[in-house]
């Protein structure tokens, strides 16, 4: 499924109101729980249009950088940063999920806030450059699965004007087409025009073999091929690729939860 999420905007100011830690992205959250009657539910956790950043610091030489956000019904997110004389890095990411709101968690068995910290796995950025990502990253721990795009950040900023310069991420790096120049060209003499090619029809998807285990057993099995038929400014299809797709998830007594995560932008979850 699609679902509706606000960006989020994040520019903390030193003592004398300068910009000293700038960030903005889109993030959701997936998560499994556990209910009433001990079986498991998914549910998603959107930020809405107020977000608070409570607790956000520039951070120094020796104090590191913070992102706190705190929105809905209890539920927070933060991120801190650390640098050495050339780089900086995201260290580790805090969410916290509180199941008392009982919009997103109506019949959890579990009552109450759950932390779940994990370590950023993005690569180092040179200082005075701005980290920009707009295609999707997911982040999965402890039945969480953390969904990031269009973000842009940069902790650490010098002379309170965020930077010009980026560093991508390699979702971000375009592939490299031939040009004019490199590709043969090969001679005829027909003169009669080329018949023309009909559009390629979209290619059924190959079909995937999904598993998950509860222990030692195997408590689901999917077999089947996927497609996406996504309509927004104009239908766009997407074939799922069962080579580069993991399967995850959870059985409970009386329902289980499968995701497909594609590697590259889509996740899916039945």
């Amino acid at each position: 499924g699609f679902f509706q999420s606000h960006a989020v905007e994040v520019d903390i100011k030193d003592a004398s109101n300068a910009t000293c830690l700038y960030a903005n992205w889109m993030m959701r959250f997936l998560i499994i729980y556990e209910s009433n009657t001990s079986d498991y539910k998914t549910t998603t956790l959107n930020l809405s249009s107020s977000v608070t950043h409570n607790g956000s610091v520039c951070g120094n030489d020796t104090q590191a950088a913070l992102v706190a956000v705190q929105f809905g019904e209890g539920h927070s997110w933060s991120i801190n940063f650390t640098k050495n004389n050339e780089t900086y890095q995201g260290d580790l990411i805090t969410f916290t999920y509180n199941t008392n709101d009982t919009a997103a968690f109506p019949d959890a068995k579990r009552k109450g806030p759950v932390s779940v910290v994990v370590k950023d796995t993005t690569h180092p950025v040179q200082l005075n450059n701005v980290y920009v990502c707009h295609n999707t990253d997911f982040i999965e721990a402890e039945n969480v699965t953390q969904i990031f795009w269009n973000v842009t950040v940069q902790p650490f900023v010098q002379n309170g004007t965020v930077s010009k310069k980026e560093s991508r991420c390699p979702a971000d790096t375009p592939t490299v087409l031939p040009t004019i120049a490199n590709v043969t060209t090969v001679s005829t003499t027909t003169l009669s025009p080329a018949p023309t090619t009909p559009p390629k029809p979209v290619e059924n998807p190959d079909t995937g073999n999904y598993s998950l285990k509860s222990g030692n057993k195997t408590c689901l099995l999917a077999t089947v091929g996927l497609q996406l038929n996504v309509t927004q400014d104009k239908p766009l299809l997407i074939n799922i690729n069962p080579k580069t797709t993991i399967a995850d998830g959870a059985c409970g007594n009386t329902t289980a939860t499968l995701r497909l995560n594609d590697g590259n932008s889509t996740l899916i979850s039945f």
